[in-house]
């Protein structure tokens, strides 16, 4: 199993435009093989921090899921924002 946390920092002046993107992104990736759960949410002290938590089957399922990201509006609606991950498998 793959797993994923840490967080996404979105300035004031492009948290609309990811509050809208968010839910698509989420179901998508709900939908996709491999996905166990995906869940991000909002910091509630750190104002435009979104916490990131995400676990997929193994690390085909995982590269499915970034190379799926990689090309879609999520990815260019937060392209360049400040992110903070740690990426363990839990297979090893």
């Amino acid at each position: 199993m793959i797993k994923l946390t840490g967080y996404i920092d979105v300035p004031s002046d492009r948290r609309e435009t990811v509050a809208e993107a968010l839910p698509r992104h989420i179901a998508l990736t709900r939908a996709e093989a491999g996905c166990l759960s995906f869940e991000v949410t909002e910091d509630a002290k750190l104002s435009g921090r979104y916490h990131v938590a995400e676990r997929f089957v193994d690390r085909a399922a995982f590269d499915a899921h970034q190379t799926r990201t990689k090309a879609s509006v999520w990815a260019t609606v937060t392209d360049g924002l400040p992110r903070q991950y740690q990426i363990e498998d839990l297979s090893e």
